[in-house]
């Protein structure tokens, strides 16, 4: 089967994107807008781009009923400032409650019974109950289009790490005890540490070719 995405409507190749890219890591993003409001989602279109400088990226889309910018989006745009909280399936509940589209002046914090801690080099506060925070400025900010099933991308350079201490042996975090999940497709998740396995990376072969 070959698809080509120009041909298709954007919830149709929305599908194909996150039934084949997964599973995904989510960033738990909080941000605080002008008037001092706090805002909390999550976002699965994450990762990590370099370590220096320690950049790291999420891709909020635009709302799929008229295009606008999500407030996740708004914020960093007027503040330069964000939080990715790390997600373990102990916060995996409260997380998906912060998924819906709340009017910009509700407070998620409040609505998914979550704490906050405040930041230390930003003004956003991080989720009390997330095991690893990365207190992020904007490194970056690109943007794909205003329509609905378009995007952007927010690359931000990461001023602090939080860690639970109890998660840190030998200067690694523990995957075992974060207990970190990931988005599939539609509403499914998955446990990262569920069922793992080893694979360690060749050597480069000092064998000459003839």
């Amino acid at each position: 089967m070959k698809i080509d995405p120009a041909a298709l409507a954007w919830k149709d190749a929305y599908k194909w994107m996150i039934g084949s890219i997964l599973p995904r890591p989510i960033a738990f993003v909080s941000t605080m807008d002008q008037q001092g409001r706090a805002n909390l989602a999550p976002f699965s279109f994450f990762t990590g781009i370099c370590a220096e400088p320690f950049l790291v990226c999420f891709a909020p889309m635009r709302r799929g009923t008229d295009g606008a910018k999500k407030d996740t989006l708004a914020n960093i745009e007027a503040t330069g400032e964000f939080v990715i909280n790390v997600v373990g399936e102990k916060i995996a509940e409260p997380m998906n409650d912060c998924a819906t589209e709340y009017e910009p002046e509700v407070d998620e914090f409040e609505e998914a019974g979550l704490n906050k801690l405040p930041s230390e080099r930003i003004r956003p506060p991080r989720v009390a109950e997330s095991d690893v925070h990365l207190e992020c400025r904007l490194h970056e900010l690109l943007h794909f289009g205003d329509q609905p099933g378009s995007g952007s991308l927010v690359i931000g350079e990461v001023l602090l790490i939080h860690a639970k201490d109890t998660l840190i042996h030998d200067g690694k975090i523990d995957t075992n005890q974060l207990n970190p999940i990931g988005r599939m497709a539609g509403p499914a998740y998955t446990r990262a540490i569920a069922d793992t396995f080893l694979m360690e990376r060749k050597k480069k072969s000092s064998r000459k070719r003839g």
